[in-house]
């Protein structure tokens, strides 16, 4: 979580586009967090995707598309390494985004075959936000033990490995409550800070296309 990886299948997948191939990007059904027709990153940046129930429905779809963008590659079933397989030994580039690890830190769905089965792999993480290093996990904040649980900031903090396994041991003595939501009001404060942040640069943009006496846009990438 907040690694970038979705930033990053975004903009991928933009890149093919103005080199004028023919690109499709997926995800799964169940993913409707932001929006229900596209992949949406925690930054707000956006492409129209397609949502699919079943790794076989890329076979149908995908005939005449030249890359195919897979987001939330963890939520698929176990049948969507074969069908990259597929796609790619048809010529199609695949790119795939997806959590390695959930939130307990066992190698989540198909996630691991993908990886063995990848000629290019790009790990992007985090950042701890007790130790400041490089978050490795998805430390869930809430109380629920179902595997898949959609969430952002209200759900999950990354923490390094070392943080991790200190959390999952208070969580485990039934001691971690109080951990638990001064993680959350850590992330909240952040996440003030860069809407902020956000806000700032929307407003110096604005007042820079004012001042040259253009037509402010004031959409923020």
């Amino acid at each position: 979580m907040f690694s970038g990886k979705t930033e990053e299948l975004i903009r991928r997948m933009k890149r093919a586009e103005f080199a004028r191939l023919r690109v499709e990007i997926f995800k799964p059904q169940v993913d409707t967090r932001y929006s229900d027709d596209e992949v949406v990153s925690h930054d707000k940046n956006t492409i129209v995707s397609t949502p699919i129930d079943h790794s076989s429905q890329l076979l149908l779809l995908t005939s005449e598309i030249d890359v195919v963008g897979i987001d939330e590659a963890q939520f698929f079933d176990e049948g969507l390494p074969e069908v990259c397989t597929q796609l790619a030994n048809s010529g199609i580039r695949v790119i795939v985004a997806g959590l390695d690890l959930d939130y307990l830190g066992r190698p989540f769905g198909p996630m691991p075959q993908l990886l063995a089965l990848a000629e290019y792999v790009t790990k992007v993480h985090a950042i701890c936000v007790q130790t400041g290093n490089h978050a490795h996990h998805s430390y869930r904040i809430t109380d629920s033990n179902s595997l898949v649980e959609l969430g952002e900031k209200d759900s999950y903090v990354p923490l390094s490995r070392e943080a991790f396994v200190k959390a999952m041991e208070k969580k485990s003595a039934g001691t971690a409550s109080e951990l638990d939501l001064k993680l959350a009001r850590f992330v909240e404060e952040v996440e003030e800070k860069r809407r902020q942040t956000l806000e700032r640069r929307r407003l110096l943009k604005q007042m820079a296309l004012e001042k040259a006496g253009e037509s402010p846009d004031l959409s923020e990438s």
